[in-house]
């Protein structure tokens, strides 16, 4: 079941979102080579608690055989999402995910971004900048009227157009008081996707591509989420809020700037 926010309830996530956009801004000169992600990962936890918030993913279970044990997940090259944080150090070369969520007086706020690590390959460099660009394009099918299959149609036809796959088992999601909430937000078009988009919809957008092939695998840790052909994959996410006006970001910067333009460089005007 959809649960619709009014409009106090999306202020109280707006709160959620800008604290969460605050950690991200805050840590993220940390990814550069030589980093070890649990530090990482600790210095998220340390950020979220400043700010007397609560890591949403630390202990999540989600049906895994262990519940998990980060604040953040840490996911490196071939690796899609749900990498554990451990004593692993960031190398020259990779694209590194981080996906992290927070729960603030009850309400819930989810973001991820990856990032080019020193020097990397082409084809990395363009599968960044493509799935950056496709988060925006499928916010931008987030209005009243449309469905839940014009979001992921749109993701899924640029993506293809730039030669890439988009990941089939995983999806974004609805969130508020819980982490994860219906509707289910894939970023591709299925036979699932038919419901409207209406106000007061609050959900996370996040495309996760596949320089190769779509399929998935888990790795033996019940948790990491990995390209079937190990190709590298790249992912970003926003939570935002569907309004008469349009889309609002949610995990915006409190100034109102998108902590994604602020930390990579690439501003909005310059995407599709």
């Amino acid at each position: 079941m959809i649960r619709f926010k009014s409009s106090r309830d999306i202020e109280r996530m707006r709160l959620a979102g800008g604290a969460l956009a605050e950690v991200f801004l805050e840590t993220a000169f940390r990814m550069k080579p030589d980093a070890v992600t649990l530090d990482i990962d600790q210095a998220f936890e340390s950020a979220i608690r400043a700010r007397r918030a609560r890591p949403a993913f630390k202990g999540y279970r989600g049906g895994a055989k262990y519940p998990f044990p980060g604040s953040t997940c840490i996911s490196i090259d071939s690796e899609i999402v749900h990498g554990i944080p451990s004593k692993r150090k960031l190398i020259s070369g990779q694209i590194v995910g981080i996906d992290c969520g927070l729960e603030l007086d009850g309400w819930y706020s989810d973001m991820a971004a990856s990032f080019l690590i020193g020097e990397v390959s082409d084809i990395k460099r363009k599968l960044w900048r493509v799935t950056l660009e496709a988060l925006y394009v499928g916010i931008a099918q987030a209005i009243v009227g449309n469905r839940i299959n014009d979001i992921g149609g749109a993701v899924q036809d640029y993506v293809e157009k730039q030669g890439f796959s988009v990941i089939r088992g995983l999806v974004g999601h609805g969130i508020g008081t819980a982490l994860h909430e219906d509707p289910a937000v894939p970023n591709f078009r299925n036979q699932d996707g038919n419901t409207v988009i209406r106000p007061g919809m609050t959900i996370a957008i996040e495309p996760m591509i596949s320089a190769g092939d779509y399929r998935m695998k888990t790795l033996s840790d019940g948790w990491t989420a990995a390209t079937k052909d190990a190709s590298p994959s790249c992912h970003f996410e926003h939570t935002i809020a569907v309004t008469e006006n349009g889309p609002e970001i949610l995990t915006l910067l409190p100034d109102g700037r998108d902590p994604w333009e602020v930390i990579t460089g690439v501003t909005r005007d310059l995407r599709a």
